[in-house]
């Protein structure tokens, strides 16, 4: 019995008291993601042409 009153209760707080966002909101947090991704991906990208580069340059002095 203690799992169908489990299931109950997180039946009734989602309906009841969770806080949905609203369509626009939700697109406008998915914007976000997408941007801070992109923002995120790029200084990876960065990050790995210099380090690639720097290593380059270092394998070229010892070889």
């Amino acid at each position: 019995m203690r799992i169908k009153t489990y299931f109950q209760e997180a039946f009734t707080e989602l309906v009841h008291k969770v806080s949905w966002p609203t369509w626009p909101e939700l697109q406008n947090s998915a914007v976000v993601v997408m941007i801070a991704s992109f923002i995120i991906a790029m200084i990876v990208f960065g990050m790995d042409f210099v380090f690639e580069n720097f290593m380059e340059v270092v394998y070229s002095i010892f070889y």
